[in-house]
């Protein structure tokens, strides 16, 4: 499967909604080939949700959307046990989760008892109702959402729930030669409501098993646990990445690296996802929820590790 193709022609179906972000929907389709979630933090209005179903609708996958309010409860997400009156049981309902794509908008919004019922489906993709435990559909992405200007109303995602997303993204704003292109494109209809699909989930799973395939050599993996490792000694770090997000990292690298159309991980992939992947998965002295303060720790993380080089041109060669 050439992985380069398939995530090129993925990226410029996004690309016929989504206007001036090429980068953003390169991460956000290197997070479903790593198999990983994605949390996107910006102010309303910039495109968050939009993003999400365009991937969606390029998939030929089941999706489904959530709403998070104050009065969502977790069966609400994982579905419950309702007793059928004909049959004399109880008869399990399966909730929106059980899906290839799930949009949880508005993440913040729920209370803590509902957030932690995507702990296990995030992480184990399987959900246990009653005592019996479901798989939940192959591939299963969450793409959350959460507007970062608003604190009233809102509940702040601990750090085990952000430490499940891959990364978090901000789309960030346009250019104006970009602003004057979504007008044109949305002057007379909704291009979203014309994308197709362009792959099915069967590719998406045949393009993840290919991730594990591409070459992490030592000291690309050393390069990754020193970046990691340099987290912890950062300024204003209390607690440093933890060796689920090495290994987050790892599977990032290798994702992107296919996308590029290589077939081994280079320091520039590390460093191109460092940020993205770590840094909400710091804790900062008294400064919570500020992302500029870890992705500048992550910054200086790499700035003080030093770059792997010779075995980079060897693998270069071969």
């Amino acid at each position: 499967m050439d992985i380069k193709a398939f995530a090129d022609g993925v990226r410029e179906n996004i690309s016929r909604v989504i206007v001036g972000k090429d980068k953003e929907i390169k991460l956000l389709l290197t997070c479903v080939l790593a198999g990983g979630h994605v949390l996107m933090e910006d102010v309303p209005g910039t495109g968050k949700t939009v993003m999400a179903k365009s991937l969606a609708a390029s998939i030929d996958c089941t999706f489904s959307r959530i709403q998070f309010t104050p009065d969502l409860l977790p069966g609400d997400v994982t579905g419950l046990s309702v007793f059928d009156m004909k049959q004399s049981e109880f008869v399990f309902k399966p909730g929106p989760v059980f899906t290839n794509v799930l949009l949880a908008d508005e993440i913040n919004r729920a209370t803590p008892r509902t957030q932690s019922a995507l702990l296990e489906c995030m992480e184990e993709k399987q959900v246990t109702v009653d005592g019996v435990t479901r798989a939940l559909p192959r591939p299963f992405l969450v793409i959350a959402t959460q507007n970062p200007i608003e604190t009233q109303g809102t509940f702040p995602l601990p750090e085990a729930q952000l430490d499940r997303f891959l990364m978090k993204l901000a789309i960030g704003r346009l250019s104006h030669t970009d602003a004057v292109k979504v007008l044109e494109r949305f002057l007379s209809n909704n291009p979203l409501e014309e994308l197709k699909s362009v792959c099915s989930a069967e590719d998406i799973v045949q393009a993840r098993q290919a991730c594990e395939a591409c070459e992490v050599s030592e000291p690309v993996m050393s390069y990754i646990a020193s970046v990691c490792e340099n987290t912890h000694a950062a300024a204003d770090v209390v607690l440093g990445v933890s060796p689920r997000g090495m290994l987050a990292l790892m599977r990032a690298c290798r994702a992107l690296a296919l996308i590029e159309g290589r077939s081994f991980v280079t320091p520039d992939d590390v460093k191109e996802l460092a940020v993205p992947v770590l840094a909400h998965r710091l804790s900062m002295r008294g400064i919570y929820g500020r992302t500029d303060a870890s992705r500048k720790a992550v910054r200086e993380a790499l700035e003080k590790t030093e770059v792997p080089t010779e075995e980079i041109k060897k693998a270069e060669s071969l």
